[in-house]
């Protein structure tokens, strides 16, 4: 039970559950407003899974995905109900899987044996931290060593694991959260999302940011901060789905009050892991670079974010070496954020 080919067109049938089966409220969290939804209502759903299977692009391979609130944690009476829609779909040869999002200590072995009965491709688990002391101060409910487990168990039973992690959480460092991702991909998550921590009018982050006690980072910073992640999970082979909150899945940023809330906040942060790299490979090759002229070859559809925001990374690299000229070409024989220096 893997992702899907990078050969076909994926796409997510996202059904939200907003809140539905957490018995936590965390200081970040208002999956009411993250979704858009206060309500659900299990007679919609079918009608939403035909609205979008109806509007999909030719060729387009989709999965019903459950996500907004903790899946496997609602009632188990609606879960089966929800799983059985969805696995009639599957069975229809109208889409090619379900996936869902949940909580790590919600994924014990009674709920594993009902999901084999399923064509569940993935489980992305918010597992947001592997530090105690961060899972503590976010009210998280759960250790790190629970979300340890979850994580094995979801891969022993064959399941494609995909980690869900935030960027500024009370109490991390980018210590903590480089520690996390390379938890993540030591536990054999296949993919990614990475979420700068945004603060939603309402929650517990909201009133702490009002108080001083809690400083949300700038987009510039949490681009920065999740450019080192993104770094691991590259050279880990793990995909990376998402930076950021997703509008076009139906998620919405639009009550956010503070944090890092940019709609190019994926491109930044590659933005800000080019630039790394390409810092690291003049300051490597042992060059004078000052007046001298230098091209990196960069993978194919990988220049905007090689050149940055506004071309950041050109007139930052320019001023900085005190080159007369960067020039970035795209090379079909390079993947991810991969680059080569030439004079």
């Amino acid at each position: 039970m893997t992702l899907m080919s990078s050969k076909h067109l994926h796409k997510n049938i996202p059904i939200f559950i907003p809140h539905m089966g957490c018995p936590h409220a965390c200081v970040f969290c208002d999956q009411r407003t993250i979704s858009g939804r206060s309500d659900f209502s299990l007679d919609e759903v079918d009608h939403e899974i035909r609205t979008a299977l109806a509007t999909l692009p030719k060729g387009a391979v989709a999965e019903i995905a459950y996500f907004g609130g903790s899946f496997t944690a609602i009632d188990r009476g609606l879960m089966v109900r929800l799983l059985d829609m969805a696995q009639g779909y599957v069975d229809a040869g109208k889409v090619s899987g379900i996936r869902f999002s949940t909580r790590p200590d919600a994924v014990g072995e009674d709920v594993l044996d009902i999901l084999s009965r399923y064509t569940v491709s993935a489980i992305e688990l918010g597992l947001q931290s592997m530090d105690d002391t961060v899972l503590s101060l976010c009210r998280r409910g759960h250790t790190a060593a629970q979300a340890e487990d979850a994580c094995r168990r979801i891969v022993a039973r064959g399941y494609s694991l995909v980690g869900q992690l935030m960027i500024g959480l009370p109490g991390a460092t980018p210590e903590s959260e480089l520690a996390t991702a390379t938890r993540i991909c030591e536990l054999g998550a296949v993919a990614a999302r990475v979420y700068p921590t945004v603060v939603f009018d309402g929650t517990a982050l909201a009133a702490w940011m009002r108080s001083s006690q809690y400083v949300p980072l700038t987009n510039e910073v949490a681009a920065e901060r999740s450019a080192y992640v993104l770094d691991v999970f590259e050279r880990n082979g793990v995909e990376l789905l998402r930076v950021g909150l997703c509008a076009s899945d139906g998620l919405s940023s639009d009550a956010a009050i503070g944090g890092a809330n940019h709609p190019a906040l994926g491109e930044m942060a590659y933005g800000a892991l080019f630039y790394r790299r390409m810092t690291q490979a003049m300051e490597a090759s042992g060059i004078a670079w000052q007046g001298r002229e230098v091209t990196f070859f960069v993978p194919r559809g990988k220049t905007s974010q090689a050149v940055g925001q506004h071309r950041a990374n050109v007139k930052r690299l320019t001023e900085t070496f005190g080159l007369s000229r960067v020039n970035v070409k795209e090379s079909d024989q390079l993947t991810g954020t991969q680059l080569v220096l030439s004079e």
